[in-house]
């Protein structure tokens, strides 16, 4: 995500120690809490968390390294890098590849998933950002923020020398996306308030719907199922979109500064930077509602959803505002050394 913490602002904190556990009228299931903290230490912000197919290796981008932490225990099982900023990580277990970007460098580079080993870079574009793999094109896709462009590579592409398979020109400054399996993809723009539709296997935008009442969408999910796209946005609004026609079907008030969204067994999460994580319930396609919204800490802005089980993993650290910063131009740091790992589950 671009700008991760200049966007924090000092009205976060009273927000954050505002914000206890509330519950819908009906639970349901038992109520998500915050049950236990890996001390991860290391200097760097972070950004997207990305989990292994086997749901037991959580991969944090750490801005100038990467750092593959076992959930078992917290521990360290490899640091990659150097990275100038990187921002996300992409798996292809087939190839037994990873792919981090670096918006630093405008390039993705490849690591070798059993030994993260780091096998060499490829060159993408300018803020290198969000990134996925789309199993229907069998492309990795990067999100590139500055040039306002989709870079697509090959999962097997020379680590050394090797070249996009294709670019896509998206009108805006993308975020996040996440991808059908059919051969579409939803990326959010967040400087037009819109989701770009692309075609993967064609390679071009073949719509674009409005987020309104949302607004600067970050985070995006699915749930493939019901054709429903999970949008969190900037202005404290989770948009919940139709994947076919882009209509807005509802939209709940969240936290601020949301960075992430994710579904599993109908249920939405959205992690906001004022340590807030919002859960809706699937009752229906066209029915949603108010779950549960947990107080997580300041700053666990982004997320890992194990695909069993009920495990959410949330990177943070302490914050400290640099010298020079004001209510209305905040420059918040973390603090070095205590980067941690939150665990929520049931």
């Amino acid at each position: 995500m671009r700008n991760k913490f200049r966007l924090f602002g000092f009205a976060i904190v009273g927000v954050a120690l505002l914000a206890g556990v509330v519950l819908a009228a009906d639970a349901g299931p038992p109520a998500y809490k915050l049950t236990a903290t890996f001390k991860v230490g290391g200097d760097g912000g972070w950004d997207y968390a990305t989990l292994g197919p086997d749901g037991r290796v959580l991969y944090v981008t750490r801005s100038t390294h990467t750092m593959a932490v076992d959930v078992a225990d917290g521990k360290i099982i490899a640091d990659m890098g150097p990275q100038q900023r990187s921002h996300g990580v992409a798996l292809v277990p087939e190839v037994k590849r990873g792919f981090i970007s670096d918006g630093g460098a405008g390039t993705v580079q490849i690591f070798d998933m059993k030994t993260h080993a780091i096998l060499g870079s490829v060159p993408a574009a300018s803020d290198a950002d969000g990134i996925i793999y789309d199993r229907a094109s069998n492309r990795v896709l990067v999100m590139c923020g500055d040039a306002h462009e989709l870079v697509a590579f090959a999962p097997d592409v020379n680590p050394s020398g090797g070249k996009a398979a294709a670019t896509v020109d998206l009108g805006g400054a993308p975020e996040f996306a996440v991808a059908d399996g059919k051969g579409k993809m939803f990326v959010n723009i967040a400087d037009k308030d819109e989701v770009a539709v692309v075609d993967t296997r064609a390679m071009n935008v073949v719509a674009r719907w409005p987020t309104a009442p949302g607004a600067r969408p970050t985070g995006i999910s699915m749930d493939r199922a019901t054709r429903r796209l999970f949008i969190g946005c900037r202005n404290q609004k989770l948009i919940v979109m139709d994947a076919d026609s882009g209509k807005v079907v509802a939209d709940f008030p969240i936290g601020a500064f949301v960075d992430a969204t994710a579904y599993r067994d109908g249920l939405v999460f959205a992690s906001c930077g004022d340590g807030t994580l919002t859960i809706i319930r699937e009752v229906s396609a066209d029915k949603f509602e108010l779950a549960q919204v947990v107080k997580t800490e300041l700053g666990a802005r982004t997320m890992a959803v194990a695909s069993t089980g009920a495990m959410i993993y949330l990177p943070t650290a302490d914050l400290k505002f640099a010298p020079g910063s004001t209510p209305t131009h905040p420059r918040p740091v973390p603090v070095p050394g205590t980067f941690r790992i939150l665990v929520v589950t049931q």
